[in-house]
């Protein structure tokens, strides 16, 4: 079975700029990510953003929602930022109902020490095989379904809202 891994940005690729500490964008990291986790699944990569979730928009949000809409897989991972990851699943659940969608972040980028992205990668690859239909987001080592859950700020963790 095959899937699809599609790319919005967020921290997991951004790069740290050593002269002047900040963090932006130049390319993604996930080819990287796949080669260093030894993944040998049928996964079609398609990037569609490169953003900050910050700065992500409903036109943004529309063009990740045509991008899983118009994917002939029923397996879809999403990389995305962590701060409105909630946002854009919230659009996916309320437009497609036929296919399992996980979406995974980051709290650290993939090219600095101790990033949590490949473990958050592995978690949400592992998940969309075994869940059911529907929108999901994978961090922390949890799962959580696409309206249970928020980001806590204070501690830098997804956590339930039940």
């Amino acid at each position: 079975m095959s899937m699809t891994l599609l790319l919005t940005g967020g921290t997991i690729d951004k790069h740290y700029h050593e002269l002047t500490g900040e963090l932006s964008f130049k390319d993604t990291h996930i080819e990287a990510m796949l080669q260093q986790a030894r993944c040998q699944l049928d996964l079609s990569v398609q990037p569609v953003l490169l953003k900050d979730s910050l700065d992500m928009n409903d036109i943004d949000r529309q063009k990740v929602l045509t991008a899983c809409q118009n994917c002939s897989d029923q397996q879809i991972v999403i990389t995305h930022g962590t701060d409105t990851m909630v946002e854009t699943a919230r659009v996916l659940a309320q437009n497609i109902q036929t296919k399992t969608i996980v979406l995974f972040g980051a709290m650290i980028p993939y090219t600095l020490k101790h990033s949590d992205s490949l473990f958050n990668f592995g978690t949400a690859i592992a998940a969309v095989q075994c869940l059911e239909t529907g929108v999901y987001i994978s961090m922390n080592g949890q799962l959580f379904t696409w309206d249970q859950v928020r980001k806590n700020r204070k501690l830098g963790q997804f956590e339930s809202t039940l």
